[in-house]
């Protein structure tokens, strides 16, 4: 527990773009038995990079701060103090209310000789949105969605109809319905990340790394094309689209950008 605890922190430290070429975790990751080495990876593929922040910080969070932890967005942090998210970037002299990190340590109460900024029930300013609630049917560490700073054109992962949106049912990507066997194909050129089947409640899935910070994944599969490290072109058939943890034939289908969920419909072409 205590390796599993360390390789946890050290992923949660670094980048999902960098982390899982570090000698330091590839080392300890050869320790753990084959498939918990493959449910690390795949999480923290998806939660250990929603910034490109310093390391966790260590030690007593002084009165009137808080230590932001995986997971977090300003509004969230805002919202639990009762405070509005202008207040805390003005206190904490943020320039991008999107870009905080684990570890980071804010304050969220008003300095002494200045006014409170405890939300009366009006909008909050800045840009952060509201946060993703979890449940059992999205990867730990899920943050908010945001509108992706670097765009990327994506192609559809597969035909059929949407039978979830983004957003419905607090879903972190959509869900397409077709026939058992239907051609899954990779969305955009990249490096498959994580092939395997597992992360719980996702059946046989692929994570693939794209340029600009994105990642794509490919879920409850009935068949996995590609292995892990595997370079593919855009288009090309990844996988055949199954019932594997879920109860009809379908693809889910999600798109991040530094860690951060994006609808993915904004990215693909209308159709």
């Amino acid at each position: 527990m205590l390796l599993l605890y360390g390789l946890l922190n050290h992923a949660v430290a670094g980048c999902a773009m960098t982390f899982w070429t570090s000698p330091v975790f590839l080392s300890r990751l050869r320790l753990l038995r084959p498939k918990l080495m493959a449910a690390l990876l795949a999480t923290a593929v998806l939660a250990a990079c929603g910034t490109t922040g310093s390391n966790t910080a260590s030690g007593p969070v002084p009165a009137g701060h808080y230590r932001v932890q995986p997971g977090d967005t300003l509004n969230k942090i805002a919202r639990a103090n009762k405070q509005s998210v202008s207040s805390l970037v003005r206190w904490n002299n943020l320039s991008n209310p999107n870009q905080i990190h684990v570890g980071q340590v804010l304050r969220v109460t008003a300095p002494a000789g200045s006014a409170g900024g405890a939300s009366t029930g009006g909008k909050t300013s800045g840009t952060a949105t509201a946060p993703a609630t979890s449940n059992t049917s999205r990867p730990s560490g899920s943050s908010a969605s945001t509108a992706p700073t670097k765009k990327i054109s994506l192609v559809w992962p597969a035909p059929g109809n949407i039978i979830r949106q983004f957003g419905q049912a607090r879903s972190n990507g959509i869900t397409i319905a077709n026939t058992a066997g239907t051609p899954v194909v990779a969305a955009a050129a990249g490096t498959v990340a994580y092939a395997g089947n597992t992360l719980r409640g996702y059946g046989n899935m692929l994570i693939i790394r794209h340029a600009n910070g994105f990642l794509s994944v490919y879920a409850h599969n009935r068949k996995l094309l590609v292995r892990e490290g595997a370079t593919v072109r855009q288009g090309q058939a990844i996988a055949e689209m199954g019932q594997t943890e879920t109860t009809q034939p379908s693809l889910y289908f999600e798109v991040r950008q530094d860690g951060r969920v994006v609808d993915p419909r904004s990215l693909l072409p209308k159709r």
